[in-house]
C-alpha cells in the first residue's frame, strides 16, 4: 500500500490524476491535486525551473527527462507529483509497490514501456513506492530502463535513499526532499475537501474546534488529515447531523483532543513542565507530559531540542552520557519522523530523569559570563598569547610559556586567567552526585597544582 497523499491501493497501469476516481474512492483518494496549482507545500522543489518541476512540466534536457526519487515524511504527496509528472505531457503511468511487486514486475513493466516508446513514441512514469524495501537485486533491475530512459522513474521512499538506494540509481536521477506541510497548508486541505465537488461538496460545515484537532492530530500528513475528515463526516451523517464538531471528530478518531494549544499558553506550559519533571526526576510524570505534546501533534524536533538543553543544563557532569543520548535522539527524531520518533524521545526523557542532577557547569558559565559583563577580564598573560605570526617573539608573545606535556604529571604552575581575576575567580563548583563526585576531587588536585604549586596526583 502506498503512504503518500492521494495515492491509491492498487499496483498497475493508471490513468493519471483523479478526473476518474470512482465516487466509492477514499476522500484522500479523490481530493489528489490535479495540477501544480492545487498542490499544497513544497514550494521550494516546485519553484520555476527546478528539476521536479521541469519534469511535470514536461520540458526535457538535452538527453530527454530525468528520473527522481522523492524523499520525504508520508502524506507529502510523493504519489500525486508522480501522477502529475504523467499526467501533464500525456505520459503513461504505471504503478508498483516494492511491497507485492518483484523483479518479474519490474522487467514487464520495462519491456512494456520499451514497445510503448518504440511502436507509439509515448514515454512511461513507472511510479515505484517504497522503493526502500527492493532489495539491491531489485534495484539493479531499475537500471537499464533508467540508463536508457525507456521510463521515467519515479521512486518514493521514507527513508534515507543514501542509505537505502544503490549508489547507480542514485546517480542516475535526481533527489526530491520533501517536507510535511505546516498546519496552515493542512487546513487549506480540509478547506478545500469541504467544498469541492469530488470532497465532500459543501453537504457539511466544521467546527473551528474540529478543524483544529484534525490539524494537530495530522502532524503534517494530508491524507491522514483527509482520512479523519471523511471518518468525522460520516460520524455526523450517522448522527443525522450536518455539521461535524469536536465530538464526532474524536469519536471517529478514536482520541480525544488533547487540550493544548501549540501558539499559546499551554505550550509553555506543558514544555515546562516537561522539563522540571525530568529535573525533578519523576519519570513517570515527565513521560505522561511526553505523551501529551506528542498526542497534541507537537514538533517531536522542538520537544529533542528542550531534551538536549535539559542534559546539559540539569544532568550535566553528574552523569555526561545523558548528552550524548539527547543528542543521537535529536539527530534520530530528524531522520525517522513519527510515530517511531515517540520511542527515541522517551528514551532520552528516561535518561534524563533518572541521571543524577548537577547544574554545576551552568552555573559556572553564567557567573563567568557574568564577570565579563562586569568589565572584569584584562589582557590575556603574555605567555599564552598566540606566536606563530611574524613579530610576535619580538613583542613577547609566548615568553615564558610552559608545555603541559613537558610536566611530570601533565599538569603544572602557570597563570592562564587574567591578572585581574586572581586569585579569587571561582566558577566551577563539582557536586557530590554521580560521575561528578569523582570530578571535584580532580578538579580540587589541578587547582592546587596550577595555582599553588602542588602536586596533581
Amino acid at each position: 500500500m502506498s503512504d503518500d497523499l492521494f495515492s491509491s491501493r492498487l499496483d498497475g497501469e493508471r490513468t493519471s490524476g483523479s478526473a476518474g476516481a470512482s465516487a466509492m474512492a477514499p476522500l484522500a483518494v479523490r481530493m489528489r491535486p490535479r495540477t501544480l496549482e492545487e498542490v499544497r507545500g513544497q514550494g521550494d522543489v516546485l519553484k520555476p525551473g527546478s528539476p521536479l518541476r521541469r519534469l511535470i512540466e514536461g520540458q526535457a534536457g538535452a538527453a530527454g527527462p530525468m528520473s527522481a526519487i522523492l524523499w520525504g515524511p508520508p502524506g507529502t504527496g510523493k504519489t500525486t507529483l508522480a501522477h502529475l509528472a504523467a499526467n501533464s505531457a500525456e505520459r503513461r503511468f504505471v504503478e508498483l509497490s516494492a511491497i507485492t511487486a518483484g523483479v518479474k514486475d519490474v522487467r514487464q513493466a520495462m519491456e512494456e514501456a520499451g514497445r510503448h516508446l518504440a511502436m507509439y513514441g509515448r514515454s512511461t512514469v513507472l511510479f515505484l513506492d517504497e522503493i526502500h524495501r527492493f532489495s539491491k537485486a531489485q534495484q539493479d533491475a531499475l537500471l537499464p530502463g533508467v540508463e536508457n530512459r525507456t521510463v521515467i522513474l519515479v521512486a518514493a521512499t521514507t527513508e534515507n535513499p543514501s542509505f537505502s538506494v544503490i549508489a547507480p540509481l542514485l546517480s542516475r536521477s535526481v533527489l526530491v526532499t520533501l517536507t510535511s506541510l505546516d498546519d496552515a497548508q493542512i487546513a487549506d486541505v480540509i478547506g478545500a475537501a469541504l467544498v469541492d465537488e469530488r470532497g465532500l461538496d459543501a453537504r457539511f460545515t466544521l467546527d473551528d474546534d474540529a478543524r483544529d484537532h484534525l490539524v494537530r492530530m495530522a502532524g503534517g500528513d494530508a491524507r491522514r488529515a483527509l482520512t479523519a475528515l471523511e471518518a468525522g463526516a460520516g460520524v455526523a451523517t450517522d448522527a443525522g447531523e450536518k455539521t461535524i464538531t469536536l465530538a464526532h471528530v474524536e469519536q471517529a478518531m478514536a482520541a480525544a483532543a488533547v487540550r493544548y494549544d501549540r501558539a499559546g499558553d499551554q505550550h509553555y506550559d506543558v514544555a515546562s513542565a516537561l522539563i522540571k519533571s525530568m529535573r525533578g526526576s519523576d519519570v513517570d510524570a515527565a513521560l505522561h507530559y511526553l505523551a501529551r505534546m506528542l498526542e497534541a501533534g507537537e514538533d517531536p524536533r522542538f520537544i529533542a531540542r528542550r531534551i538536549v538543553i535539559a542534559a546539559s543544563e540539569d544532568v550535566g557532569m553528574a552523569d555526561p552520557t545523558a548528552l550524548q543520548t539527547a543528542v543521537a535522539a535529536m539527530h534520530a527524531v530528524a531522520q525517522i519522523g513519527m510515530p517511531e520518533a515517540r520511542i527515541i524521545l522517551a528514551q532520552a526523557v528516561v535518561h534524563n530523569a533518572i541521571a543524577p542532577k548537577s547544574n554545576a557547569a551552568y552555573a559556572a558559565i553564567n557567573a563567568a559570563i557574568a564577570d565579563v559583563r562586569a568589565g572584569r577580564g584584562g589582557a590575556v598573560p603574555p605567555h599564552l598569547r598566540g606566536s606563530g605570526y611574524a613579530g610576535a617573539t619580538q613583542l613577547g608573545h609566548g615568553a615564558g610559556y610552559t608545555y603541559t606535556h613537558d610536566e611530570p604529571d601533565g599538569v603544572g604552575p602557570q597563570q592562564f586567567l587574567p591578572d585581574d581575576l586572581l586569585p579569587d575567580a571561582d566558577y566551577y563548583h563539582p557536586t557530590s552526585r554521580g560521575w561528578e563526585e569523582r570530578l571535584g576531587e580532580r578538579w580540587r588536585r589541578l587547582r592546587a597544582a596550577i595555582r599553588g604549586g602542588e602536586s596533581a596526583t
